[in-house]
């Protein structure tokens, strides 16, 4: 084969192949040739492989032996069948006849029926023939010799699945076996497994020798079994489809997949091989999509890309691949658009993806028809009964796919595969748990979550008893996100206590970088100066109340600085003991030190607790007033925005209100709850201190908005409204600082620019004692502001004094 003809078979094996089959058969019509080439090589790999094998071996066309790949003795019978007469058809390669029909192959040889049969002596006659059937222990038996013990499948699966399920019917043991397993052979043998391993149907199904069994497991269960088990997965604890044979096991795809991952030899990342390259080495799916040797020439640009779609027109690209276009009945909106089986009405993929409440029922189900603002489910949708198929296991009538159970009923089958222990039951402090995550209202999320995430492995853990549900136990996988979100959820059901995850983050990290210091004496200072000080300061100001994200910030500020001053001493050949103030003044002034003030608050430290005999002084750092002001006609701009813009989110208008107006931090806004909300008929309050502050009308109307529609993005996990202001992402939590930080910079307003404009403005008209007890700061910091800002409010009390008294 010449490199021009490999480069014209790689690039174009299509128009290789029939130009080859012209060739052999001159008479033969191009256009029949191609479509019959498209029909029997539709895909890109299998039409490589036969372009290749025909301009390596062109006589095949023309003579039919073998060997060669199955796809070439296909498309000899096609071309025959088509009428080419000069196609020869394929030859058997042992008895040299010709095969017009179809045939068998061993390797790449080709064969007639009779031929392709494997031959083995009979255990019944003795002779050397085709293998009709094998008994049960494998043995070999012509079509004369019957098998023996040959009872009837049937009766000893109703016998075995009665026993273990009485409340099932004969009749559907009998369908469900038939649907398994349709053939007498095939169901002899799904007979014979089931009565050597009955466990196979209670939970054991992984080590099913065929496939069949677990087929008669689904079956079962989609009848509506209850004593009959589905399998979960080996190596993830999933219950999912055990499409896979890995070690004697059956697992599912995901773990095939990890399996089967190889380094890819053209990115190198770890992945399960797409294909293979001329070298036969590995390829991924996505290495194996970018090759330009599987590109095609666009149908419409002309330009050669990935195909997305095939049509009878040609290959499309993704730009170019065929879609609809039209006006969503649902949204409105312009876009790519189907037809609805509901309505036969055309909605675009966002509708189709939306859950909503319905107008008519009142409850949260996907939306199937009316408009964003009337929208309707699947019950109240004015269409066709026929359409709507019952559940197996519910009855719910609302769904459009035949013999399989709804989302939920799935959804609860799964988790209890993953909570239940080894007696099929879930204990009674994961009930909770289980009942929250199988009754909400969204349960395709929750499956999506099951399947994707990793904290899967550690519910399985969890259920079946093997890790104890503590938040030790969660502490001991290490840092993650993942676990973080899977405990915020058992928190929230209830199934774990709560407990102040800053403060434990904390204490965790102190114990940490602690002891990673080599040096015992420094050591034991810094576990001293944590504890004692940083730690018992921090306990003593919070009185009880959770440690914010910045507490925790500032004591691992304060800690790196000791750790850092105490190494620099200790590469000075120094120690607290024979260093002097100059040495301290030395680091202090040299340019590449870091961390000068949190590293001065240790040597105050040291130094009033009399740690050294020398007194050790570092920088000093003194507040002379905000150093970045927001200026004010900008500040109004973005306030009358948000006050006016009904675009914005409500819950985004009312936390950027409170930076501009109430010069609020974005943790304080972060920790509001409901109960911080007080509505009646005197107008709505909102606590930011101590003293309730009555909000004016344009903004009093979107907090209480925002009460009523607020909504954080915890799907899973939530057990009712969230008692925040601002709910985050993880249940019974609220947003984040660094989140709702991101939002507001989002508005254009940077908190703390923003922050310090509005408290400069209010520290001059109003007093320092309301200002604190309004705003939620200290009493110190509001005298700060106020002798900056130039407000003069020292004859305030005297006016109090001098005003009449009210009788009563």
């Amino acid at each position: 084969m010449t490199d021009d003809a490999r480069d014209r078979a790689v690039a174009d094996p299509v128009g290789a192949i029939v130009d080859l089959l012209v060739q052999a058969d001159p008479g033969f019509d191009p256009a029949t040739a191609r479509r019959l080439v498209s029909d029997i090589a539709a895909g890109r790999a299998k039409a490589r492989r036969l372009a290749l094998a025909l301009t390596d071996r062109p006589d095949l066309l023309v003579d039919g032996r073998s060997p060669a790949p199955l796809v070439v003795g296909e498309l000899l019978i096609g071309a025959r069948a088509a009428g080419a007469t000069g196609i020869a058809p394929p030859r058997c390669t042992s008895c040299d006849r010709q095969l017009h029909g179809t045939l068998a192959r061993i390797g790449e040889n080709w064969y007639c029926h009779p031929c392709g049969r494997p031959h083995e002596r009979c255990v019944g006659c003795g002779k050397m023939s085709p293998v009709g059937r094998r008994d049960r222990r494998g043995r070999p038996h012509c079509h004369h010799c019957p098998v023996p013990e040959s009872r009837d499948p049937d009766s000893v699966l109703i016998e075995i699945i009665a026993t273990l399920d009485p409340a099932l019917d004969p009749n559907t043991i009998t369908a469900a076996a038939q649907r398994a397993a349709p053939g007498p052979t095939a169901r002899r043998r799904l007979a014979w497994a089931i009565e050597d391993q009955s466990e196979l149907l209670t939970g054991d199904g992984h080590l099913a020798a065929i496939p069949s069994v677990l087929r008669l497991i689904d079956a079962l269960c989609e009848a509506g079994s209850t004593g009959i088990v589905r399998p979960v997965c080996p190596g993830c604890g999933r219950t999912a489809p055990l499409s896979r044979c890995h070690d004697g096991q059956r697992i599912c795809r995901r773990c095939s997949i990890a399996h089967r991952c190889v380094p890819c030899s053209r990115c190198g990342k770890n992945r399960e091989p797409g294909s293979r390259d001329d070298q036969d080495l590995p390829l991924c799916s996505r290495c194996t999509l970018n090759d330009p040797a599987n590109h095609e020439d666009c149908t419409r640009c002309r330009q050669r890309r990935p195909v997305e779609a095939r049509t009878s027109d040609g290959p499309f690209c993704w730009n170019c691949r065929p879609r609809q276009y039209g006006a969503c009945t649902i949204c409105g909106r312009h876009r790519s658009i189907e037809i609805s089986r509901i309505t036969s009405e055309p909605w675009c993929s966002a509708c189709q993806q939306r859950w909503i409440r319905c107008s008519s029922c009142g409850e949260v189900n996907p939306v199937r028809s009316g408009t964003l603002d009337v929208p309707l489910c699947a019950s109240c949708s004015d269409a066709d009964p026929s359409i709507w198929q019952p559940c197996p296991r519910c009855g719910t009538a609302d769904r459009l796919i035949d013999h399989h159970p709804c989302t939920r009923c799935v959804l609860d089958e799964h988790l209890r595969g993953l909570l239940a222990d080894d007696t099929g039951s879930i204990r009674p402090e994961l009930a909770v748990l289980h009942r929250t995550l199988a009754e909400i209202e969204r349960p395709r999320t929750v499956l999506y979550w099951l399947s994707s995430s990793a904290a899967v492995a550690v519910l399985g853990e969890i259920g079946s008893g093997t890790r104890v549900l503590t938040h030790d136990a969660l502490d001991e996988i290490g840092p993650d996100k993942t676990v973080e979100h899977l405990r915020s959820v058992l928190v929230s059901t209830g199934a774990l206590p709560g407990r102040d995850e800053h403060l434990a983050r904390l204490e965790r990290w102190i114990a940490g970088t602690v002891s990673e210091v080599t040096e015992p004496k420094s050591r034991k200072l810094l576990r001293h100066y944590a504890t004692w000080h940083l730690m018992r300061r921090l306990r003593t100001r919070n009185r009880g109340r959770p440690v914010t994200f910045g507490q925790a910030s500032g004591i691992r500020h304060r800690l790196r600085g000791a750790l850092l001053i105490l190494d620099w001493l200790t590469s000075q050949q120094l120690d607290l003991d024979t260093c002097t103030q100059s040495d301290i003044d030395r680091w202090l002034a040299d340019p590449s030190a870091s961390r000068r003030y949190s590293a001065s608050s240790f040597l105050r430290w040291v130094t009033t607790s009399k740690l050294t005999d020398t007194p050790l002084r570092g920088a000093s750092r003194r507040w002379q007033g905000p150093a970045d002001l927001l200026d004010g006609e900008d500040r109004w701009s973005i306030a009358r925005k948000l006050l006016c813009d009904d675009t914005v989110k409500p819950e985004d208008r009312v936390a950027g209100l409170l930076v501009l107006l109430y010069a609020q931090r974005a943790s304080a806004i972060a920790a509001l709850t409901v109960e911080d909300v007080t509505i009646g008929a005197d107008g709505v309050h909102l606590r930011l201190g101590t003293t309730p502050i009555l909000l004016p009308v344009p903004l009093s109307d979107l907090v209480t908005t925002l009460v009523g529609t607020r909504a954080g993005h915890a799907a899973i996990g939530e057990r009712g409204v969230s008692p925040w202001l601002f709910p985050g992402g993880q249940p019974g939590n609220p947003v984040s600082t660094a989140q709702m930080g991101v939002r507001l910079r989002g508005l254009g307003i940077r908190p703390n620019p923003a922050r310090s404009a509005a408290l400069f403005a209010l520290a001059a008209e109003v007093p320092a004692a309301i200002l604190a007890r309004t705003l939620g700061i200290h009493i110190d910091v509001a005298v700060d502001w106020q002798q900056t800002s130039a407000g003069d409010w020292t004859r305030y009390a005297a006016d109090v004094g001098r005003r009449p008294t009210q009788r009563l």
